[in-house]
């Protein structure tokens, strides 16, 4: 079997792994070894954070939500309930942004809610 010489590919990976770790501090941005446990470290957070991200946010909406349902007479889940009754199919995110930018159309929305809750 003829010889393999791996100069070329080892350095290109090197360079990759360099290229990743370019803004961060001290022996992490230029020392291989440093590098790639941080780089490898920090593609798992971005892996884990991604999820976590769509957590973080419907937790911001029904938060919103809530706010929104409270001050107009029912909590969160009263106005869920009442949705579904009265056979509203509009997201968290859509609602969410209605009871931020528009308070009186998302004021209206309970009121079918509350409407559809008292049938």
């Amino acid at each position: 079997m003829p010889r393999i010489k791996r100069s070329v590919h080892a350095r290109k990976k090197r360079r990759k792994v360099l290229e990743q770790a370019s803004g961060y501090w001290g022996l992490k941005k230029s020392n291989y070894t440093y590098a790639k446990e941080q780089v490898e470290r920090s593609l798992a957070y971005a892996y884990r954070d991604r999820k976590v991200r769509k957590r973080e946010f419907r937790k911001l909406w029904i938060m919103r939500i809530n706010a929104g349902a409270r001050a107009n007479g029912l909590s969160y889940n009263q106005f869920i309930a009442g949705l579904k009754a009265a056979e509203i199919d509009l997201d968290r995110k859509v609602l969410a942004d209605l009871a931020v930018a528009d308070p009186a159309k998302f004021g209206e929305i309970v009121e079918q809610a509350k409407s559809a809750l008292a049938k």
